[in-house]
Order: structure tokens, then sequence, then C-alpha cells
């Protein structure tokens, strides 16, 4: 089109509808230019080039027929810009300057659209500054893939609207603020709580999922005041998601950790660092003494940063321990030599024309990676799915098998029979007895036949306690067909903990219980695989120090150490892709919070430890990657040694499937008050299959009581149609379930009794 032409050769043509990720609506034609032998001037996004066309976008006949759009927009404007929350930052102000008129001719009233509630996020009580240029639509409908604001009536009655009695739920919502070129769709939590110019811009790196997304964190004050996307198209393009965006009003949370503090005599006291620091080290000296140095094991989320994870593995392991890890919700260990990654760059994993994913909740783990995949798909590839839940990923999905947890090895042994029919290959020993259904034979017809592959393992299949057969299974699959495989990593430094050489553990973490626990960023009774087993373990140990931004475990810690989050400190983040993305601090650490670097580097040199001596982060990152590196993919293995097992018989009661909400997944996203208000972070039901709720007698909205282990939890009961039949998925990871077992394995459901 003429504005792409425009675009490549440096020339600006004014425009409001067109966005270069959004299809072409051409109707605001603010973007009108004469082209030569044409009678009338066309709009630039809508006409395309053709060889030795004369387009003039500055001559006299271009300017005037976009001053005469520019006065019919502002027909019914509202003209008080000193009010708008988007002055300073708005399209129309901008080219209103260029284009607009001193005064209007036109004196009839100006119509008035009523504001709407579209929930806790996005703000449409402007709604009158609207230009319908439909780009907020568009991008629901192409990018985040629901269509949750639509336009209605006609002429000057037209608006743009929710759907009757619903609000905007999408995980990707957000973009739609920054896509709006007035202040008709503005940011409900940033809303008049700051000018545009008073805030200074730094760049920052997201520390929640995988994808490592490019953020601009924007402070008054000393305070994060907003995060907007920083483009880059190798990693999130223009977009990120809503949790990138708003979770930074966790920073900010009553339960903020701002001094040491002690526990004496069961009551907390506040004390200086000094004195915090010189009680843990002699508590761990001590415990090394009488218990032996593999009494101390250390445990961190793998949110922290490249250099905190690697300083406390220098640590734990100069006090003669092994005992750290990260990988807090896996409950197989028994994969070797394996640094899990995406197995291709982002880029990559967008122009794939065949995938196949197994245990992932796509969209909620993983928003950027899934628009991305939902592109492809509308593109014509061709995804297929195994997974417990059959949740609406909003792409069209060619081929699925929806089974219970115990039987998704036995679903990827059918299509590893599948694959070898069809490429005539032997299927690997033990796999005679096994009969491939027409899904498994879909899905190896479907793999087969592609050109870019790919076989992916998301966060439920790294957490199943199969993990490891899972992976051998899909590695063969993967090798069969010629596909890549990869791993939708969970956290911001997944990857990074590995290069960091955090992850030593053989067993579950809390299996063996220890005498002194470091946790790092850590909430286990949230964070963990089990957390009936992780209390019990932090209950039984001597000593607790608790390395966090937030006040919590108060009933089993000893010492709260009030270490920086990601806004408060410099550190690395190495994606999913294996791209070690670093980062410096936005604002300065709140009161007497200081980065958790900083702190393990001061225990380590009051424990007498040697090499504890850096001065900066960036020389402990060039410590662990080398200097200068930024594309650790080389570094990276998928492949492993692991021999392909077919499945033995599937368990036969009623099993567990957990998902980690999307807000509810890190400490920070837990904290952050307006995500807290959508649907995505209701309080967690228990989802019966029809069969199982028939069984039960139980109706959508009663009470039941899931009991798993010694813990049980009495939960309001919803019926999905779609779950496998004795499966019962009840989330992991929020206060309501932290009394439940492991996030697999066999529950027992019953309907609670009158009064409960």
């Amino acid at each position: 089109m003429v504005m792409d032409a425009a675009n490549k050769l440096g020339t600006y043509i004014p425009h409001f509808c067109y966005h270069k990720k959004l299809s072409i609506a051409a109707n605001c034609r603010m973007c009108l230019v004469e082209v030569e032998k044409a009678p009338k001037p066309l709009p630039a996004c809508a006409t395309p080039v053709s060889a030795g066309m004369i387009v003039r976008s500055a001559s006299d006949k271009a300017v005037q027929a976009q001053k005469s759009v520019m006065e019919f927009l502002l027909i019914n404007h509202p003209l008080d810009c000193p009010i708008c929350d988007q002055g300073g930052e708005c399209q129309l102000q901008d080219l209103a300057v260029g284009y607009g008129k001193s005064e209007s001719r036109y004196e009839e009233d100006k119509r008035v659209v009523v504001p709407k509630d579209a929930g806790p996020l996005v703000s449409m009580q402007e709604m009158a500054r609207c230009i319908q240029c439909t780009r907020c639509v568009r991008f629901g409908q192409e990018v985040a893939g629901v269509m949750e604001l639509g336009m209605i009536g006609r002429g000057e009655h037209s608006e743009i609207t929710a759907f009757v009695g619903q609000t905007v739920n999408s995980e990707m919502s957000g973009n739609m603020i920054d896509l709006c070129p007035v202040g008709a769709l503005t940011s409900k939590p940033f809303r008049y709580s700051a000018r545009t110019w008073e805030l200074s811009r730094r760049k920052s790196v997201s520390p929640h999922d995988g994808l490592g997304a490019n953020l601009i964190v924007q402070v008054k004050g000393g305070k994060v005041k907003r995060v907007l996307p920083l483009e880059n198209d190798a990693v999130n393009e223009c977009w990120i998601s809503d949790k990138d965006r708003f979770s930074y009003e966790g920073l900010e949370a009553a339960d903020r950790l701002t001094q040491p503090m002690l526990k004496q005599g069961g009551e907390w006291k506040e004390v200086d660092w000094q004195t915090a620091l010189e009680y843990v080290a002699h508590g761990l000296k001590n415990i090394k003494h009488e218990h032996g140095a593999n009494a101390l094991a250390a445990v961190a989320t793998p949110h922290s940063t490249l250099e905190e994870l690697h300083l406390l593995q220098k640590l734990t392991r100069a006090m003669g321990s092994d005992s750290v890890d990260t990988r807090l919700r896996h409950s197989d260990f028994s994969l070797a030599g394996v640094t899990p990654w995406l197995g291709m760059s982002i880029t990559e994993f967008g122009q794939l024309n065949r995938a196949f994913v197994i245990g992932s909740f796509l969209r909620k783990d993983h928003p950027l990676l899934a628009t991305r995949l939902r592109t492809a798909v509308k593109g014509g590839a061709k995804l297929s799915v195994l997974h417990a839940t059959d949740d609406d990923l909003l792409m069209n999905v060619a081929n699925k098998m929806i089974v219970a947890p115990s039987e998704w090895l036995s679903a990827l042994s059918q299509v590893v029979v599948a694959v070898a029919k069809v490429k005539e290959v032997a299927a690997p020993a033990g796999f005679e007895g096994v009969q491939a259904s027409d899904a498994a034979n879909a899905i190896a017809a479907s793999l087969i036949s592609g050109e870019n592959k790919g076989v992916f393992l998301g966060n439920a299949a790294t957490q199943h306690p199969q993990a490891a057969a899972l992976h051998a299974a899909a590695q063969w699959i993967a090798e069969q067909t010629g596909a890549k495989l990869g791993y939708l990593t969970e956290a911001a430094n997944t990857v990074g903990a590995y290069l960091a050489n955090a992850n030593s553990g053989t067993a579950p973490v809390f299996t063996e219980q220890k005498q002194a626990y470091l946790l790092l960023n850590a909430e286990p009774e949230l964070d963990a695989h089990n957390p009936q087993q992780a209390a019990a373990a932090l209950k039984h140990a001597e000593m607790v120090v608790v390395m966090s931004a937030y006040k919590h475990g108060m009933e089993y810690a000893d010492v709260l150490l009030p270490v920086s989050p990601f806004s408060e400190t410099s550190g690395t983040f190495v994606n999913c892709e294996g791209r070690a993305q670093s980062f410096n601090g936005t604002v300065k650490p709140l009161l007497e919070t200081r980065p958790a670097w900083k702190v393990l580097r001061v225990l380590g040199n009051i424990l007498g430890l040697s090499g504890f001596e850096y001065e900066t982060s960036e020389a402990i990152r060039d410590e662990v990657l080398g200097a200068g590196v930024t594309d650790l993919s080389a570094k990276l293995n998928n492949v492993s040694k692991q021999a392909v097992v077919a499945a033995s018989a599937a368990s036969t009661g009623t099993e567990r499937i957990a998902d980690v909400p999307i807000y509810f997944a890190d400490a920070v996203v837990r904290r952050a008050e307006s995500l807290q208000k959508m649907a995505d972070a209701a309080a967690p039901q228990a989802h019966l299959s029809s069969a199982l709720a028939e069984q039960l007698g139980v109706a959508a909205g009663d009470k039941v009581k899931v009991t798993q282990g010694s813990g049980s939890a009495i939960l309001v009961a919803a019926v999905d149609a779609k779950l496998p039949a004795n499966a019962v998925r009840v989330a992991a990871a929020h206060a309501s379930t932290a009394a439940l077992g492991g996030m697999f394995g066999s529950i027992t459901v019953e309907k609670a009794g009158e009064g409960k």
C-alpha cells in the first residue's frame, strides 16, 4: 500500500485508523493523498502501489483534503484537552495542530456518548472522544482472538461498545489503550494519577512469563506509575499482556516488607541489616556444625534474576550443601542433561505451520506466544493439542486429545505408534500392544505433512509426575517427524536458573526435610507442587530465612529480609528462546529494601566465603554468561538420552488437574489490585465433569469438599462438560486451595454437608 511505501522512505502521512499490525479499515480518511491521474484524493492505507505511480502526500490538493477530514473529525469532538487523560500523547491533538482550524464553522450541539463500564482495567468513561477508527475492535478480533468491543448504530449515532452486560476480560485487553489514538480508552488504574510529560521513562524486562517482554516503565516521584510495551519485533512485537502491564500495582502493596525483621520469643521485631545478617550467618554456621552441611537448602522462584540465583547457589555450595532448586512446581526430577528451552527463536515459533502442544493452558500461561500461534493458525498452520481441559484457545484446533493427566503418556504412546506406522519405522520396544486412536492418527498425519514443525511441552507437562517419560515420547515423535522439540517455559528466568546452575535436586523440593531453608522470592504455600509437604518441611526446620519483597511466612520464618522486586534492582532474565536481557532498576529501593544480589554478597562476606567480592550486578552476569553474550541458545539442549516407554495402566480413581491461574502465578501479580478484580482472578472452583457431577448429585453452585492427603477445602462446584470423566480441575497458587496436596494425583470429592 502507499502508506507502507511512504513509511519505508521515511515520509510521514497523517493517519488514525491505520496500524501496521492490524488489517486495513480505511475509515478515518485522514491519510488522503493525491495520486496522479486519479480524479480525487485516495486513502494511502488502502491504495495499492503500482509501477510508475506518482503520489503527492503534501501537495495543496492532499493537504486540503486532510484538513477537511480533520474539520469533520472535530465537529463532535469535545475540545477539553486540559482535562483529558490522554493529553500530551494524543494523535488527534498532535495532528489538529498541523491540520486543524483555529475555530470551527459548526455551531450545532456536539453529540454525547454515554460512558460504559468495561471492567477494572480499561476505562470507557470518555467515549464521546471516540473517532470510530475501530483499532480496538480489530485488535480484539485479529490479535487477542476475541471480539469484546464492536460498533453499533449508524451515522452520528454509531458508537463503540462492549457486548450487552459484559466487560472486557481478555488477557491482552490493555493493548487497546495504547492503540486508541484519542482519549476514549484509557487505563483505569493510571487514570488521573500523572501527566505524561511528568513521567520519566526507563527500559525494563517483564518478570512474569517466559517470553521476556520488553517494557517501558514510567516513573514519577520515585514510584512506578505506568508500564507500556517497548517495541521489539523479535520478542513481544508492540504488545504486552495485561499481567505485564498492570502488575506494577503489586509493587506498592500494603504488605511490602521494608525493614529486616527477627522473630524473638514469638514476637516480630524490626532490626537493622547488620543485626539480621549476622543472626542469619550465625544460625547457618550452627546448623552446619550440628547437623552437617547437607541440612541446609536454598529455594528460589524462577522469577528471580540470573545474578540472584548464581549467588544463592554459590553461597549454598560454599557452605557445603548441594540442595538448591527453583523447580518448586515440578514433581518428576528423573530427566537428566536437559536445559529446557523453546528449541527455536520466538520469530520462528510464529512461522510454524504444524504445532503439537502437550499439557499447556496456552492462553493463560503464555499470552504472547498464544497470539503468535493464533496468527500462524489464521495463516493456515495446523495446531494439535493433548491436554486434560478443553479451554477455548481462541484459534482453530485441528486435532485434540482431551484425557485425564494419568492418560497423557498413553495418548502420546498412541501418537508414537501412529507415526511409526506412517513412516514405516519400528516403534520403540514395549509398544507392541498399543493401538492408535483416530485422534492419534490425525495428529501423526498432521505432523508428518508440514514444513516448519514443532512439538512443545507446556507448564502442566513439565509439572507432571511422568514429565521425563512425556519428554522422551515427545522427543521421539519430534525426531521421527522432522519437528523441533521445545518447552514453553514457565517463568521469566526458568532458562536462566539452569544456566546459573541453581537446579541440583533429584527429588521434589521439600520431600526431604532440612534443618535450614533460605527462601528467595518464594511463597512455598502457593508456589510449591505440594503445599502440604512444603508447610510440614518449613515448620519442622530449625531456621527459615525469607528473602522477599513482601511480609509472608510469618508463622514458620525466623528472619525476614526485604529484597527488591524487579523494579528496584538491576539484573538479567534469560527468556524461553535463550536471549539474555539485562535491565537496570527503574526506581530506588523502598526504605530499607536492598537488591537480593547485594544481600547475598554481604552474607557471603560475613560467612567468610571466598569469591563474593562483586561491585556490580554486571560482574556477576559476566561470570555466569561471559562478557557481552546475549544469545545463549547454543548452550541449551532439549535432547535427552531417556528411553521411550509405553504407558502402564492409568489410575482408575478421581484425579486432579491443577492450573496456575494467570493472576496468581507470582508474588507481584498476586498483589496487583486491579488484576485481582478480573474474572481470571476469581476464587478457584472445583470443576467437575458432567459424569462426576451426576454421580455425586452435585449441581453447579453447590458446595463440595475436596480432600487430598491430610488437607481439604470447601469449594463451589462448577460443571465442565468437556472435562475427562474422572478429572477434577482445582487451581493451585491460591490461599483457598493451599491446604491440598500435589497438583496432580488422586483427589476425593464429596458433596459438602449442610452448614459447611
